[in-house]
């Protein structure tokens, strides 16, 4: 791929990287910990519904506490996991439906709004529980977080705990043109940010504050493109207030057992890992910075 010529004669970029899936299977924790000690990501988003989240968040504390520098938020989850509650109309025997069948019912309002705002609250209570305060940020495991129901009640979360800490949420928005320019899954990527748009609407006319624009969605499965070079794609073609998801990670049973999201993990941790990450950030004049500082 030819490079992308440096930027200049400008501040420097700023782009929030986030480590998606923290607490899903301890590989990830342990792949996640490593960049964030090393500076090469600088925002982490919780599973909290998972069964590794009291054992993964004081280790995850333990590097914040190092000196690293990078926010903690909160990755609501309902498809494809273990629900903490009772959903007996939403999962009713416990596991959660998947995103293909999920998206289908928030569409069509056919979800159960006080289920879905039950079960939201009760992973924010669990994220304060064991991290001991409010996330920083908000987000959503396969962007549930933006559809339909989901973020009405997200909202009146907001309302009641969270304004008063300006915790911010992920906006999953980014202009078409930008996304075909990137050319990194481009189906998933415009469809991603148009069932965003209506969130991005609501909760930006309401004040919550969040990224201005969202990359990171790639294949799920090995597409034999490197990730370096779909790191270069998203990363050339941002705009100032973009946050990039990414899902690094080092392949364990746990993991594979609970998604399907496994190989391309190992390949994400061994380049933001490497020397190559640094060169690509220098080459471009991005710097990263935790989502909160995006604005300045």
């Amino acid at each position: 791929m030819a490079s992308s010529p440096k930027r200049s004669g400008r501040d420097p970029f700023k782009v929030a990287l986030c480590a998606d899936d923290y607490g899903i299977a301890p590989g990830v924790g342990a792949a996640v910990r490593a960049l964030a000690a090393q500076g090469r990501i600088s925002a982490v988003s919780c599973l909290v519904a998972s069964r590794h989240w009291p054992d993964e968040a004081p280790r995850l504390a333990a590097v914040a506490g190092s000196g690293a520098s990078f926010e903690v938020g909160l990755h609501l989850v309902l498809t494809d996991q273990t629900a903490l509650g009772p959903l007996p109309r939403v999962a009713p025997r416990g596991r959660l439906p998947s995103l293909p069948k999920f998206v289908g019912l928030a569409l069509a309002r056919a979800l159960d709004a006080a289920e879905i705002a039950g079960e939201t609250e009760r992973q924010l209570d669990r994220f304060e529980e064991i991290w001991g305060r409010p996330p920083a940020f908000v987000d959503g495991h396969q962007h549930v977080h933006q559809m339909p129901i989901v973020r009405d009640a997200l909202l009146a979360l907001y309302d009641r705990r969270l304004r008063r800490h300006r915790v911010r949420v992920r906006y999953c928005t980014r202009p078409w043109a930008d996304i075909v320019r990137a050319g990194i899954d481009v189906p998933r990527a415009l469809a991603v940010s148009a069932l965003g748009a209506a969130w991005a609407r609501v909760g930006r006319a309401a004040g919550v504050p969040g990224n201005r624009h969202f990359a990171g969605v790639r294949p799920i499965a090995e597409s034999g493109r490197p990730f370096g070079d779909m790191l270069r794609a998203w990363l050339a073609t941002a705009r100032p207030g973009t946050l990039v998801m990414c899902h690094p990670g080092h392949v364990d049973a746990d993991l594979a057992a609970v998604d399907p999201l496994t190989a391309p993990r190992e390949g994400e941790y061994a380049f933001l890992a490497g020397d190559a990450f640094p060169a690509l950030l220098d080459e471009l004049g991005v710097t990263l910075a935790p989502p909160s500082r995006l604005d300045e």
